[in-house]
């Protein structure tokens, strides 16, 4: 991220097998440019050593035999809850968890969080009966309440105990992206009860069933807004056509394929959402014959018959509703401002963002991105080149 005020992440450790991936998020924070610290409770050390966190993050590891060790003349606890700009702890533990929940300091780790004000963001993992139990849940609901703490979703798969359920760890990009969101957002929620329906992907228009009109686009910067608006407290319901990963955990998830088949959950979804963006790179012509068996190579037409497909987001905008706002996108070459902001005002949008798709860095399957994003009385703000999750923070700022 470009904030270069918030680049300090404290990581706890506490006791569970999926210690082992937090690995690869402190490896990939700091590569990233992140400042690293970690401190291991004493159960975590049962299953990774110290030496491990401190190769990676380049720092020494903190276990609780330190805590008696000043750093600066100061003690340690206090030192490193002032020190971080966000604190993970993962994986977070039931034991943990409870002593979170009532202000209990008899580690290193506990005394750090109370000696800081920062967000703290919070990555459980255990077996599924244990995560289910009522303590546990009453506990988890309890820690949410607090102001400064986040979450990441639990996902569900096979255990390391071999229960397939509930209780699994976010995977290691889920964690760095929600702390990349944090960094830059200071963990604020101004999207809290709002539902955000948003696009992403390309649609695919079939001649026969291996056989289709499509477009380069991966969804990479619809997946951003959606963990974006995620991560800022919003309800997310994300329809996506072609995608170049998983939903993310959190997200209310609606996979499409054709054009149709995203008019017709974008306009099942909108009547509730509070912000739409459409995101998607939707198809404009499809064949206009299909063949439900495929064509012989001998049977293919040499000129292909098109028709159009319906104008998504200009359906959208004919019955949008006063509190709602909707936001498109238009990739371009060339000049990109003119055909955007006359496509904004042609079909009554809010804003718009242009997107060269000709420059690189920029555009379909890109990790980075840049654009103009423009309003309806025609303002321009020029978003410079950075990560597709800082692009979709910068314009979530915007809409807000």
């Amino acid at each position: 991220m470009s904030n270069s005020k918030l680049k300090r992440v404290l990581i706890g450790v506490s006791g569970g097998i999926a210690a082992y991936k937090v690995c690869e998020v402190v490896s990939t924070l700091f590569k990233s440019g992140v400042e690293v610290r970690t401190i291991l409770t004493d159960s975590a050390q049962q299953f990774i050593a110290p030496l491990t966190f401190a190769t990676l993050s380049r720092h020494p590891a903190y276990t609780d035999e330190n805590f008696w060790q000043p750093i600066n003349s100061r003690p340690l606890h206090i030192e490193l809850g002032e020190w971080a700009d966000i604190i993970l702890i993962a994986p977070l533990t039931a034991n943990t968890l409870a002593k979170l929940v009532y202000g209990m300091a008899d580690n290193l780790l506990l005394n750090t969080v109370l000696a800081s004000t920062c967000p703290i963001l919070l990555a459980p993992a255990m077996n599924t009966d244990m995560w289910e139990q009522q303590t546990v849940q009453q506990n988890w609901q309890n820690i949410l309440t607090f102001g400064r703490f986040h979450d990441t979703k639990t996902a569900e798969g096979l255990l390391a105990c071999d229960r397939v359920g509930a209780g699994r760890m976010a995977e290691p990009q889920e964690i760095v992206t929600h702390v990349q969101s944090l960094l830059k957002t200071g963990g604020k929620r101004d999207f809290t009860a709002k539902k955000v329906l948003i696009s992403a992907g390309g649609t695919r228009e079939y001649l026969d069933p291996v056989r289709f009109i499509g477009n380069p686009a991966t969804g990479k910067m619809g997946l951003s807004l959606a963990q974006a608006a995620l991560h800022r407290g919003a309800d997310v319901t994300l329809v996506c056509g072609a995608v170049s990963w998983g939903i993310p955990l959190g997200v209310r998830g609606i996979k499409v394929e054709t054009s149709e088949q995203m008019r017709s959950q974008m306009l099942q979804y909108y009547g509730d959402a509070d912000v739409i963006i459409m995101s998607a790179a939707v198809a404009d012509v499809k064949p206009r014959e299909y063949s439900v068996e495929k064509l012989p190579k001998k049977a293919l037409p040499e000129a292909l018959a098109l028709e159009s497909v319906g104008d998504i987001i200009a359906e959208l905008a004919s019955c949008k509703q006063q509190h709602q706002k909707l936001i498109g996108f238009a990739a371009q070459t060339g000049d990109i401002v003119t055909p955007a902001y006359e496509k904004l005002q042609r079909k009554n949008l809010d804003a718009i963002v242009a997107n060269p798709i000709d420059q690189i860095g920029s555009g379909f399957g890109s990790d980075t991105n840049k654009a103009i994003y423009i309003d309806k009385q025609g303002k321009e703000v020029e978003i410079p080149m950075c990560s597709k999750l800082e692009m979709a923070h910068r314009i979530l700022d915007l809409v807000a």
